[in-house]
């Protein structure tokens, strides 16, 4: 089996990490998929951290050593004995025999703290949203599944604001593909607008075409200083957003059988809703994930660099990637 290819998907506390993560591991496949969360790395549980003063945004309150390690062991086909974080409770629970996959999904908050982390990932994406929203996300999700009372997650944000600042915002910066989800103009929390910058890092596919022939549904791409930017309103049409992620299906037609209805879906309580943002986000990164993987069985792990992908996919040598990434 050629090497696991390895997302990382890092952000702050409550950023929609594990709504972003959750969507592509099952259009992927549960088993073609180690999926980790790196609060499993934590040194101290609950308890502790609030008898050494410490939040888990900092890195002397991680395994740091370790997450580097096994990331390395992952990327190269070697299993693990992960450590267990049970957020229900902030306690640990036994460690867990972890085997490689075919991708491997790494959502956490220091994912990219070093130069080393950062360049184990195949595909580094950060997410960013206002941090109005994120507190009020972090509010309902850590009182409603985490135990705790609304007051003592607002004593607990500003205890890790500097942290946040010192540790967190600055990984933005190694991010190929940066995603801001944020209220539309309705305010609608459901539909939330997306603005994602495009990094030169990764070859990204071209939707010029697709938005430019947009007309007025406020989807909008520009350059900038070897960036693009690509606005998505949270209410853009559903054929507009299905024309858009047809524009990436079709650089990627090798993956076909990858092809679901089931993107954009996310719950609030036990509701499942569609976001068509949320659907393009998810598409462009599987795009990502999937020329990675089909560079990386043709060619092997120097064939996978960055730049390369996007050779040999101009050169149009995707009949051949059509078994690999199958």
């Amino acid at each position: 089996m050629a090497r696991p290819i390895i997302l990382g998907v890092v952000g702050d506390s409550a950023t929609g990490k594990t709504t972003i993560t959750k969507g592509l591991v099952e259009i992927l496949g549960k088993e073609n998929v180690t999926h980790i969360g790196m609060d499993d790395y934590h040194k101290y549980d609950r308890t502790q951290r609030a008898e050494h003063g410490i939040t888990p945004l900092h890195p002397d309150c991680n395994y740091m050593d370790i997450i580097a390690q096994h990331l390395v062991h992952l990327r190269n086909g070697e299993p693990i004995l992960k450590p267990v974080y049970k957020h229900g409770d902030g306690t640990f629970g036994p460690p867990r025999y972890v085997m490689p996959k075919r991708f491997a999904v790494i959502e956490g908050l220091l994912g990219y703290h070093t130069q080393e982390l950062a360049d184990t990932y195949d595909v580094r994406v950060y997410l960013a949203p206002p941090e109005e929203m994120r507190r009020a996300w972090k509010i309902k999700r850590d009182t409603t599944k985490r135990g705790y009372t609304e007051q003592g997650v607002l004593d607990d944000l500003d205890r890790r604001e500097p942290d946040s600042e010192a540790f967190i915002r600055p990984q933005q910066g190694q991010g190929d593909i940066v995603i801001s989800f944020r209220p539309n103009e309705k305010g609608e929390q459901d539909h939330l607008d997306a603005v994602l910058t495009l990094r030169e890092g990764l070859p990204h596919p071209d939707l010029s075409v697709v938005v430019d022939a947009g007309g007025s549904d406020g989807i909008t791409i520009d350059e900038k200083n070897g960036e693009i930017r690509l606005f998505i309103p949270g209410n853009v049409d559903r054929d507009r957003g299905a024309a858009i992620e047809e524009a990436i299906w079709e650089k990627m037609h090798f993956a076909s059988h990858l092809r679901t209805e089931r993107l954009g879906e996310f719950t609030v309580g036990t509701e499942t809703l569609r976001s068509e943002s949320l659907a393009i986000v998810q598409v462009l990164i599987l795009y990502h994930l999937v020329t990675a993987k089909a560079a990386v069985a043709v060619g092997g792990d120097e064939t996978s660099s960055r730049s390369e992908r996007g050779s040999r996919e101009s050169n149009g040598d995707t009949e051949s990637t059509s078994a690999a990434a199958s």
